[in-house]
């Protein structure tokens, strides 16, 4: 009678406490799985996906931060270049991944930011298909004309420009480079013919040559060549001087504020990472950025390390990517 008593009550509402209970055992088995792999992490090797070729200033960076990480984490940091469509390929590949904390992405303004306002049909969302880690970096841009362009000023260069239309044309290596142009010939009221080049390093050639007449650069490659007199700065897009070229202004010194581009890199994983990896990530990334070691191998490269929260990111990436809606329907450009 027992028996059959006990079967009864498990029937109607002891049967539902049970499975109640064995939901709740197994979702924190998973948790707990799930606090234990974050414990362990990483425990095999980390792929971080670089959409820049070997060699180019962003890759550098990578290595540069990814080399005192491997020996924090006692595991290989494995910097896989995937350069190509303007960086959509790798980070596609990035979004793709599984969400564990051994594929990781660098990335930017190209990718974060160019791909999805002035692409049509952008194979990711930014925001939805990512989790941002950690702010690492922000590189000098530079606005250089070649020395056989007769100014030597921005204003000297507006002026220029408006008594010769379509005498100069510009060059342009990245999405970056397409809207700085794109808005000072839209702000400045400038007619010029705009020369596409699938990098900034193989533009320089023509730019040395006098075969394009100017473009905007990152200080890394232009600043070099400014130096040694191959080529002249007008103005740094960085809201303070670069001590890569203290004597060249900024934009807004030089009489152009509202052409604002902030040129950054950052560290992001695959949607949906658990967060006790991303705050782990984030913590050791940022403490490497704090070297005063790391932060000189910056610097020789023109390039400031910023650092943040996984969450100052998210909002730095959501204001951007509102700033440059805004700065490429002022400019002109649309989707393509």
């Amino acid at each position: 009678m027992t028996s059959l008593f006990l079967r009864a009550k498990l029937s109607s509402k002891g049967r539902e406490n049970v499975k109640t209970l064995i939901v709740a055992g197994a979702l924190a088995a998973a948790f707990g799985a799930s606090s234990t792999a974050a414990a362990q992490y990483p425990v095999k090797p980390i792929h971080f996906i670089q959409p820049m070729p070997a060699g180019a200033t962003a890759d550098t960076v990578a290595r540069i931060v990814t080399q005192p990480l491997s020996q924090v984490f006692g595991q290989p940091m494995i910097v896989d270049n995937k350069p190509g469509a303007d960086g959509a390929i790798a980070a596609e590949l990035a979004a793709r991944s599984t969400p564990d904390g051994y594929t990781l992405l660098f990335a930017g303004n190209t990718q974060m930011l160019g791909v999805p306002t002035l692409r049509k049909n952008p194979p990711y969302d930014p925001v939805a298909d990512f989790t941002p880690i950690t702010s690492l970096v922000k590189f000098a841009f530079f606005l250089v004309v070649h020395p056989s362009v007769p100014v030597k000023t921005l204003q000297g260069l507006i002026d220029y420009a408006r008594a010769n239309p379509g005498k100069l044309n510009y060059a342009s290596g990245n999405v970056n480079g397409v809207l700085a142009g794109a808005q000072l010939m839209s702000f400045g009221k400038l007619e010029m013919m705009h020369v596409p080049y699938k990098g900034e390093v193989l533009a320089i050639p023509d730019l040395l040559n006098a075969r394009v007449h100017m473009m905007f650069g990152t200080g890394g490659i232009t600043a070099p060549l400014v130096k040694e007199g191959k080529l002249r700065a007008l103005a740094t897009l960085l809201p303070v001087r670069s001590p890569m070229l203290p004597d060249v202004p900024t934009i807004a010194e030089a009489g152009m504020p509202q052409l604002s581009i902030v040129i950054w890199g950052g560290l992001f994983g695959p949607a949906k990472m658990p967060k006790e990896i991303v705050d782990r990530l984030s913590r050791e990334v940022n403490a490497i950025l704090q070297r005063p070691a790391v932060r000189e191998q910056l610097e020789r490269l023109g390039v400031e390390a910023s650092g943040s929260t996984p969450e100052e990111l998210a909002a730095f990436l959501k204001q951007q990517l509102i700033d440059w809606g805004k700065a490429a329907r002022e400019a002109g450009l649309k989707p393509e």
